[in-house]
């Protein structure tokens, strides 16, 4: 694939503004998924720009007027106040090497703008600055203008979960950190279930999964479904590929939808709709404002979807306390793996940066250390890089825990019950595309209107390679 710089910084432009055109509603699109919508956390306004110039949404210092000064860009005010608060921590252990750091929140299309920029321009880069997983690959071609971070990673990296250091990693160097694994999860309405004498503990496969749903159907009267397949994203078929241990690009990052695991998960959901199992996601997925009225109301009684969307239940679902269950994804066949990662942030430090070395080791420990992920998992709710979390009973059997609390089964036995499971799915360049062809064709076309999945996918498939 030949492009020039101009042309690759046009084409993030154009996609940007797409990006902004689609999110432009009042809705909590996928928090980390850049296989749904345009990125992680887009309560942070996405607000559009005046003259070209990126908005900031909040700048807040913290630390010392005399500490060493750092820039720091984020697109979720969140992560900011995640950072500063670890800010206030490091500069109380580290007294030899305070921090004064500038965080400012952009809304998510003018922040990686404007980095695309300064990269591009050799000037106006942040010392640190977040970036959406499904941008990352933007920021890696070429001759990369981050700080490898290998060496503030190694004192942690026996304890992370591998597959998040790789994703953002390029050439044997890792350029970003992560917050979370984003592990895919399924989540069960209990009470529904129970109601209807369904053990969603027996459910394994697919097969028992469409069988539990037959008898949800007979026993409702069809009045309730066992899930909602998504038209506006691909969660379902990131599952798919991991648990095949297929990828829909190649290993140089060439389109290749045509794999068996996407042809059989959509079929065999057409099959649920046809057999009236199954019924289309309100908005076109669950995280959507319709997909959380879709759940409060108990129309579907599971669904899958990575760990971070517990927050969702807590923020847009309080009512539903002691409802819900976490448990291992069906699988095709037993003895696949049953989860895979989804969506992510990748932090990262600027070459630009005259501080380089002491930022990339604040955001190590920030973002790898006990510590730091003590605080992911208690502010943010997400499953954390760092495995001594998993088993660390203080944390993971504290019913005063807000997310524990919720939830009937415990996160993390199911976490820990698929630690060795969790698949991952490339992000390159062509992703968007790829997105795109199925959120806007593939699957409307096959749930809307049952076009043959095998003619669809060889439609786009041609379509994409002709835009690789």
């Amino acid at each position: 694939m030949k492009r020039n710089l101009f042309s690759l910084l046009l084409c993030f432009v154009l996609t940007m503004s797409l990006l902004i055109g689609c999110s432009s509603n009042n809705t909590a699109t996928s928090d980390n998924n850049p296989t749904d919508s345009a990125g992680e956390d887009q309560e942070a306004s996405e607000t559009g720009t005046q003259e070209g110039e990126a908005v900031a949404d909040a700048i807040t210092t913290v630390g010392p007027e005399d500490g060493t000064h750092l820039e720091m860009w984020t697109f979720v005010e969140l992560h900011s106040g995640f950072y500063a608060e670890m800010l206030e921590q490091w500069n109380q252990e580290n007294p030899d090497k305070q921090l004064n750091i500038t965080f400012t929140t952009y809304p998510y299309a003018d922040m990686h703008n404007k980095l695309m920029l300064a990269i591009q321009s050799g000037s106006g880069a942040p010392d640190l600055c977040d970036i959406e997983i499904g941008q990352f690959p933007n920021f890696l071609q070429g001759e990369v203008q981050f700080r490898p971070l290998n060496d503030v990673i190694e004192p942690y990296k026996e304890d992370i979960v591998q597959a998040r250091l790789d994703i953002y990693g390029k050439d044997d160097n890792y350029y970003g950190i992560d917050f979370h694994v984003g592990a895919t999860v399924m989540f069960y309405n209990t009470k529904i279930l129970d109601e209807y004498g369904i053990d969603y503990t027996k459910i394994k496969t697919w097969d028992d999964y469409a069988e539990a749903g037959r008898q949800l159907k007979e026993a409702s009267d069809g009045q309730v479904y066992i899930t909602s397949v998504d038209t506006g994203g691909t969660d379902w078929l990131w599952l798919a590929m991991a648990e095949y241990g297929e990828d829909y690009t190649t290993d140089d990052g060439a389109p290749n939808i045509e794999l068996d695991s996407i042809k059989n998960m959509i079929t065999m959901q057409q099959s649920w709709l046809n057999e009236g199992i199954a019924m289309i996601s309100p908005g076109g997925q669950v995280d959507m404002e319709e997909g959380f009225a879709n759940i409060s109301d108990g129309n579907i009684v599971s669904f899958p979807k990575a760990m971070w969307f517990m927050s969702r239940f807590l923020n847009y679902m309080p009512e539903m306390t002691d409802t819900w269950a976490i448990a291992p994804c069906p699988v095709f066949e037993e003895g696949q793996p049953r989860s895979v990662g989804i969506g992510g942030t990748g932090t990262v430090v600027s070459n630009q940066s005259p501080n380089a070395d002491l930022a990339a080791e604040f955001l190590a420990w920030a973002k790898l250390s006990y510590d730091g992920n003590v605080k992911v998992w208690e502010n943010l709710g997400f499953d954390t890089l760092n495995t001594t979390i998993w088993s660390d009973e203080t944390i993971t059997r504290d019913t005063g825990n807000k997310y524990i609390a919720y939830f009937v089964s415990n996160p993390f036995d199911t976490l820990n019950e698929i630690k060795d499971e969790i698949g991952k799915i490339k992000v390159g360049t062509i992703n968007p595309a790829i997105s795109e062809q199925f959120n806007l064709n593939i699957l409307n076309n096959c749930f809307e209107n049952g076009a043959d999945v095998e003619d669809e996918l060889a439609t786009a498939q041609n379509a994409l390679e002709i835009e690789y």
